[in-house]
This record gives C-alpha cells, sequence and structure tokens, in this order.
C-alpha cells in the first residue's frame, strides 16, 4: 500500500496549497511590471492620460499588469469580473504562474489541472439542472 502525498489530494485541498504560490508567482510578475512602467496616477483622469502616453510596449505590459493584479485580488479572496466568484484558483492564474513556480509547484499544478479537469464545472451542473428542470416542466404540460 503506498503512502498517499497531496498530488493524491482531494482539488479543494491541492487548491488551498497552490494559493499562495501562485499569488507570490503572480505579484512578483505584477511589481516588476510596475517598476519597468511609469507611475499610474490614481484619478481616472490621469489615469487615461497615463494609457494615452504609453507606447505599445509599454501598453501591452500595462494591460498584463491588470490582469495579473485582478488575480492577485481574486486569489485573496475580493473577485475579480470575468471570473468565476466560486473558483478560489481560476484556470488563468496558474496560466499566469506557469513557469514562475517552483518545480515541486509546478507538478502539483500539474496534478490539480488534471483533478480539475475530472470534475463537471458549475456551468455544466447549472446546465444539467436546467435541463432537468425544464424537461420535467414539458412532460407536466405535456400530460
Amino acid at each position: 500500500m503506498s503512502t498517499p502525498t497531496l498530488l493524491d489530494a482531494e482539488p479543494d485541498t491541492m487548491a488551498r496549497r497552490l494559493l499562495v504560490p501562485v499569488w507570490n508567482a503572480l505579484s512578483s510578475r505584477a511589481d516588476a511590471l510596475r517598476r519597468s512602467l511609469p507611475p499610474c496616477p490614481d484619478t481616472a483622469c490621469g489615469r487615461y492620460e497615463w494609457w494615452r502616453a504609453l507606447d505599445a510596449e509599454q501598453a501591452r505590459r500595462a494591460a498584463l499588469l491588470d490582469r495579473l493584479n485582478a488575480l492577485c485580488g481574486h486569489l485573496a479572496g475580493r473577485p475579480a469580473l470575468g471570473y468565476d466568484p466560486e473558483d478560489p484558483l481560476p484556470p488563468e492564474a496558474l496560466e499566469e504562474a506557469d513557469g514562475f513556480v517552483s518545480e515541486p509547484v509546478a507538478a502539483l499544478m500539474a496534478a490539480y489541472r488534471a483533478r480539475r479537469a475530472d470534475l463537471p464545472s458549475a456551468r455544466q451542473l447549472l446546465r444539467q439542472r436546467w435541463t432537468a428542470a425544464s424537461c420535467g416542466e414539458r412532460k407536466s404540460r405535456a400530460r
């Protein structure tokens, strides 16, 4: 009998273990990008002018910085637009952390992705419930 490892754990346990290393990787990347860009003003008007003054490469880095900031916020419990609020570790966060984590963390990320792929998504579960409910409704109308 083999000893269970973290790679054999439930997806929720894996997600909790990955949260900090993934957040650290994204945060480090965001800090490096922030240092490579001119300071961004806090006001909406100033931010608009800041975006307009960026060249194409700076704008690309600024867009990536916004994405990384949103993902870091999501991982910290502040759901970001475009990401499922019920998902503590969106696939996009893992994608952005690829290549910026240690080998053991990368192995855990791969195992988490594989385990997660076996689970139905929330969207699939909702679709199944909606289909079952609407089919039951149609049957009762037909009677």
